[in-house]
């Protein structure tokens, strides 16, 4: 008979509820925005190549200082960046709301970005902190499931304000929910004490890498305008491969704790899962800002029910992400990859036929391949990152691959929107995009078919 677990204490839960809408904040600003795109171009007069950097300015942010907000909590402790993370999200989601100009739009949600990759790892550690050692399970259950309740009703939220106040309150509601998170987690959340060690972190590693990625997408951004031939473009890009350049030098040499280990680089198991997140991460970004687009310029959704038009996809992504660990256990890393490969693909392939028509149903079919193979992707690339590499660095691990599932998804977002943007219409944009999409997984599907072990416990 299993020994009965340790009673939460009244503290506990509630400290739990507080992580929890930290978590949901976090997650939530992901996808909330995804509708609220073309009301924002129509009150700033913008495009989508501009606008787009909503979802991406914060992505790329995010996904960059994300390793380092994983060091910081450890060296001065998950508390205090907790709180440090959440007022800055707080503080920039108010200036968000307020923005008169795309520019103050954009700049407040990159900042935004920086708050949510200080709070998540603080949030994440806190979480298991809190719960008893016997109950770590829930505590990691409590974490997906939150994020996939946010991830799921973020368009929904967005919509709703979008449609019926004003798209400016997804901004302003985080302010009250953050200050209570922090108001309750400073009330019953102790403070820890970090670990004495010598971690020093990489910023020349963190800065060449973010000006890099910076001048691709600037690039990409260009190019719509003034063509890929234009010297600014060639510029941008010439700059963005001298700063790679420095970046593979900086890592090796720095004083400090790299970003990417060299023996991490050097793992090319890692390396092929790394491939794998970045070609596959463009999928789920791509949908949430071209679905709504297609839904409210082509079928003249409102915001509200192009939030509820996704729903296909999130049910499903949801259901299915609550089985794949099992199946991740009986059939192992390449065929659960590769079978999330085939869906997001096949998904991609048929949006992209369908963009044409002019029904709803039409896109039915293709959102729910998408939403298998999310399913089957998010739960289960993170987890073969970290038996890539070993329990050793396990952290290490869930961190790179969080970080090149959001590069990846923001370099891909940026790609399509070019792609978009060049089309004579939105619709042969989406098209052309969403094929390019389904190549892109088709290549990962190889690469996870040829290139990752088998096993579902795998040691390099």
């Amino acid at each position: 008979m299993a020994a009965a677990k340790t009673p939460l204490t009244r503290s506990q839960i509630i400290g739990l509820v507080a992580l929890s809408l930290a978590l949901f904040l976090v997650a939530n600003d992901f996808t909330a925005f995804s509708v609220a795109i073309p009301a924002m171009e129509k009150h700033f007069h913008a495009d989508i190549s501009t606008l787009q950097w909503v979802i991406n300015g914060y992505a790329l942010v995010f996904g960059i200082v994300i390793v380092t907000g994983g060091r910081l909590a450890d060296m001065f402790g998950r508390r205090r960046l907790f709180f440090i993370g959440t007022a800055i999200f707080a503080g920039f989601s108010v200036v968000g709301g307020l923005a008169v100009n795309e520019w103050m739009l954009l700049g407040s949600r990159a900042l935004m970005g920086v708050g949510g990759a200080l709070m998540w790892p603080a949030v994440l550690g806190m979480t298991y902190q809190i719960m008893p050692e016997d109950r770590a399970g829930q505590a990691g259950g409590l974490i997906m499931t939150v994020c996939g309740f946010a991830n799921a009703i973020g368009p929904l939220l967005g919509g709703f304000f979008t449609e019926f106040v004003s798209w400016r309150w997804i901004f302003f509601i985080n302010f009250p929910i953050a200050l209570t998170a922090m108001l309750v987690g400073w009330k019953v959340i102790e403070a820890d004490k970090p670990d004495n060690n010598n971690e020093k972190v990489d910023y020349w590693g963190m800065l060449t890498l973010s000006i890099c990625l910076l001048a691709l997408m600037l690039s990409l951004d260009f190019a719509i305008d003034v063509g890929f031939t234009s010297p600014p473009v060639i510029g941008l890009i010439s700059a963005s491969l001298l700063f790679f350049v420095i970046f593979a030098w900086v890592e090796p040499h720095t004083r400090a704790d790299p970003l990417i280990p060299s023996d991490v680089a050097a793992n090319w198991r890692f390396f092929a899962v790394g491939l794998v997140t970045l070609l596959l991460s463009v999928t789920f970004v791509s949908m949430l800002l071209y679905i709504p687009q297609f839904l409210i310029r082509i079928l003249d959704f409102s915001a509200v029910w192009s939030g509820v038009g996704l729903l296909p996809v999130m049910v499903t992504f949801a259901l299915v992400s609550y089985i794949a660990g099992r199946l991740y256990e009986v059939l192992g890393a390449r065929l659960i990859l590769a079978a999330a490969a085939f869906f997001l693909g096949l998904g991609m392939l048929l949006l992209s036929g369908l963009m044409l028509h002019e029904r709803y149903l039409h896109l039915v079919p293709g959102m729910l391949a998408l939403g298998v193979g999310l399913g089957l992707y998010f739960p289960t690339i993170t987890t073969t990152g970290v038996t890539v590499l070993g329990p050793a660095k396990a952290s290490l691990a869930a961190a790179l691959i969080y970080m090149f599932q959001i590069i990846g998804g923001a370099i891909g977002l940026a790609i399509n929107t070019t792609v978009v943007a060049m089309a004579p219409e939105l619709s042969a944009g989406i098209d052309r995009a969403f094929t390019l999409n389904a190549g892109l997984a088709a290549v990962a599907l190889l690469l996870s078919l040829f290139f990752v072990k088998a096993g579902a416990s795998q040691k390099s």
